[in-house]
This record gives C-alpha cells, structure tokens and sequence, in this order.
C-alpha cells in the first residue's frame, strides 16, 4: 500500500480552482523564473521501479548502504503532507515512484511543497529508500518547482460521462490514463516491428506523395484542396498505390509505405477521416504469396509487439496462431445462403432476387459480381471471427486487381476477416495496360452514372504500365484497426491520438 492518497478532490467551480492556481504562479513568478529549463535529470521511475523490485534483497539497509543518488522529474500525481514529513507520488514517462520528504532536510523548500498542487511537474534529488510500508521511495535532499500547473487534473477520470472528452483532450487521458499510455506504446511496437520484418525481408520504405493530381488507388471518395499558385484543385490520398506500382516499374522490386491515408467518408468506431496503412508491392509474387506473407506479417508482428498470438477482441478470444482459414467468396456466400446454388453465384436476376429477399436494395447498375458482395457483406461478414481470407473477388469489384487465368469474371485477389472486420486487402496486381485502361473507363462510366467513390481516368499510371510492370502481388494493411485487434480496443478513437472530432468551443 503506497504511503500517498490519490487526490479525491469534489466537484467545484473549475474556474475557481484555476484563479487559485494562477495567483500561486504571480507570487512564484514575483520570486524570480517561473518556469526554470536548467534541471537534468538522470533517472526514471519505471526503472528505479524494475531495477529495485525485490523489496526481500533491496531492504532499507541495503538501500541505505548503496547510497544511490538518483536525480528524477515528474508530475506530481499525489501527496499527503503529515506536519514535518510528508509523502508524494511523481510520475514521468516509464511509471510513478514515491518521494519521502522532511522538512528537516529540505528547509524553505518543503514549506513551498505545501502549496503546490496536483499536476505541478516537479524535480527531485536524494537517495532511494524503503518506507515502513515497504514502497521503495526517494528520499528527497532537494525538491523543485520546474512547471505550474493552472488547470486541475480530472478526478475519477474514467468515471465521466463524457467519454469523448478522454479523446478531445488526449493530453489529459495520458496523463491519468495508464491503459491509454499504454495503447499508444503498443502501438509503436507494432509499427516498429512491422518496419523491421519487411527491412529484413529486403523491402525498402519510400515515400509517396500525399497531394495527387488524380485520386486513386481505391474507391473512395476524396478530399479536395486547392494549390493557389499553380491554381489547380489537388486531392489528399486515398491511397499510395498507383505511385508504389509506378516504383514497381521503375525497378524497386519490393517497396512499401507506412503512412495516412484521407477519405471524405462517414465517422464511426471504425472508420476516421484519415487512417494509417501499410501497403507493400513485390515483383514476381502472386496473391497467393501475398496470402503467406501477410499472415506470416501479422503473426509474427503480434508474437515480437505483445508477446502472444493471442489476443481478446470485443468478446472474442482470437487465436493468430494457427494457419488463417483460406475461403471463397462464392464458396462463404452459399454456405450462408443455402437457397443459392453455385450456378446462382453468377446470375445476376437470381442474386438480385435473393437481395431483395435480405432486405438489400440492388441498383440497376449492379451486376452479378456487386450483387454478390452485398450479399456476403450481409451475410457473411459479421460471422468471419477467427483470422479468415476471403478469395477470389469479382471483376466488378476489383478495378486494380488480375483477372483469373481460369476463371473469367473472378480476379486473384483476397480480403483478410478477423471478427467482422476487414484488416487487408491484397491481390495479384493487374499489369495489362489495356484491360486497365478499359477498367479506368468503366470506373469513369460509375463515375458519371452517380458513384463518387469510383475512379477517375489515370493516364500517366496507364503510360507507365505500357512500360512494363512485372507480374506483382500487392498488399495493403489498415494499422489501425489491426492495433485495435492487438490491443483489444473497441473504437479506432482508442488507438488514434487525435481523432476526428467535432469542433467545441475552447473556454
């Protein structure tokens, strides 16, 4: 039991507490530097906290004859002034560690202690001790004022009913929030260790530009901005992928790019404005390929970030572990829907029927192929829990991706499902300059026809496959929502900083 309270400061008028706060800081201010830039310390919490852990080997005595001086800052997070000795609690970036102070050793200092406040960040010297609770503590020889704090921290953060306060100032969740500081480094390891797979594989990281002449790359509907001096509408990115091909092409075998994606879409605890993606391009490999890779990928991604394949979802126990289902579309749709037959799968009326069955609203544009993945999208989706590919997608629905050398209509191309939500995207890329072109114009058709997530027409990426693009397997990867999976997060709001939000009034 720690020897230090957490603050339990009743409701008040904030704007009080704040006042109080700010006559504090004109009377520091009056003394001399309010906010002094001359303290550096040499020692962290946490690892005072790892190195000393055994409290039966580390004893008071022990302490005491080691005699470590340790210089630390951080925020002051508790304190419990008891007359001539009082105790606090500080927190830097690796964790929290308790000061012992006496007024005896400190003078002048410890009396200013007395009224510095909750959330004040300050700077400590002294020696590591163990109080009678057995909390390994410093026992401070100087203490320092290095940042006032004006606003007060909230009390029983979790407790608020306003839970998107916790995402419009993530500055104060990290400050209160263990578990939030504690998605965010996860998912930094992620990434890292999604980097240092793919760089020992031979892949080298580009960047591509976020402004395109031409949205393209996915369907989705784009941001548009304005360049003044060239006077020309540009887009945010949907996606890098025509770029990466272009690389492609250029000879740069195995690219790929960590970075934002922008989509002019819906918000929701799945989907933000602009997201992370990792997508790779490598020469000479099929969407089968891409298949191992990426489920190597992710596994091995879990294994070195978390250590475990294991992992808790929404409710779901997900095991990454053993070989990812591998499933067809047409396949996981009759499954679903036994009054469809295989020979449905590619009527158009008999789909279109069965839809309006489901309750699906079929435009007349539709063909067989959009059919069928409203319908798995209705269907099959939400029931995909444990890691499973979806395979072979129709032509219709797969601008970018290879058409199947044995079945036309049907494209090489997957989509991996993990507890209904869909975490990437890859294929054997299409490399034909002429179907391609032909694609763009049917996209271009959608276009007219009303659909603002279809693509535009893109005569450079067209040029440069007449170059030559070599037989290619793509793959892209939401990071976001695969640190949702890995870190059991419910909202992609929980693993972005700063999420989109409405704008508030800012008092």
């Amino acid at each position: 039991m720690s020897d230090t309270t957490e603050p339990n400061v009743p409701a008040a008028d904030e704007n009080h507490l704040i006042a109080e706060r700010r006559a504090k800081l004109q009377h520091i201010r009056s003394q001399g530097v309010a906010f002094p830039n001359d303290f550096r310390r040499s020692d962290y919490a946490g690892e005072l906290q790892a190195l000393y852990t055994d409290a039966e080997q580390w004893t008071t005595e022990a302490l005491d004859g080691k005699a470590h001086a340790v210089r630390l800052a951080g925020r002051l997070m508790a304190k419990r002034v008891m007359g001539k000795a009082s105790f606090a609690q500080i927190q830097d970036e690796s964790g929290r560690i308790q000061l012992f102070l006496q007024a005896a050793a400190l003078g002048e200092s410890y009396d200013a202690f007395k009224h510095w406040d909750i959330g004040d960040i300050l700077a400590v010297e002294g020696v590591l001790t163990r109080t009678r609770t057995g909390e390994l503590s410093v026992r401070a020889s100087t203490i320092r004022l290095l940042t006032k704090s004006l606003r007060p921290l909230p009390d029983k953060w979790h407790g608020l009913s306003d839970v998107e306060q916790r995402y419009r100032q993530r500055y104060v969740d990290l400050i209160v929030s263990p578990e939030s500081r504690a998605v965010f480094i996860k998912r930094s390891k992620i990434i890292r260790a999604m980097r240092a797979w793919l760089d020992a594989r031979g892949f080298l990281e580009v960047e591509t530009p976020m402004m395109h002449y031409i949205p393209g790359g996915a369907t989705a509907r784009p941001f548009v901005t304005h360049h003044n001096a060239l006077d020309l509408d540009l887009y945010l990115r949907v996606a890098p992928e025509l770029y990466l091909k272009r690389l492609t092409v250029g000879g740069l075998e195995r690219v790929y790019e960590i970075n934002r994606n922008f989509r002019n879409e819906g918000v929701s605890t799945r989907h933000n404005p602009e997201f992370t993606m990792l997508e790779l391009y490598e020469a000479y490999a099929t969407y089968n390929e891409v298949m191992d890779l990426t489920e190597a990928l992710i596994r091995e991604v879990a294994a070195s970030a978390l250590g475990s394949t294991q992992c808790h979802w929404d409710g779901a126990d997900i095991d990454l572990g053993p070989a990812f289902r591998r499933w067809r579309m047409d396949e996981a749709v009759r499954h679903h829907n036994p009054e469809i037959s295989e020979a449905d799968c590619r009527d158009r009326e008999a789909l279109a029927a069965h839809a309006k069955r489901l309750g699906i609203h079929v435009k007349k544009d539709f063909g067989w192929g959009k059919i069928l993945l409203e319908i798995f999208e209705n269907t099959v989706e939400s029931t995909l829990t444990q890691p499973t590919f979806i395979t072979h997608y129709p032509v219709e629905v797969s601008p970018l991706a290879r058409e199947s050398d044995s079945e036309p209509g049907i494209t090489d191309r997957f989509e991996l499902f993990v507890h209904g939500r869909e975490l990437a995207n890859g294929f054997s890329e299409l490399n034909d300059p002429e179907d391609q072109a032909a694609r763009f114009q049917a996209q271009v058709a959608a276009k007219e026809g009303g659909d603002d997530e279809a693509m535009h027409f893109d005569a450079d990426y067209i040029r440069a496959l007449e170059y030559g693009l070599p037989p290619t397997g793509g793959l892209g990867i939401g990071i976001d929502r695969l640190v949702m999976l890995l870190t059991g997060s419910s909202s992609i709001r929980d693993v972005l900083l700063f999420p989109y939000m409405r704008p508030e009034a800012v008092e």
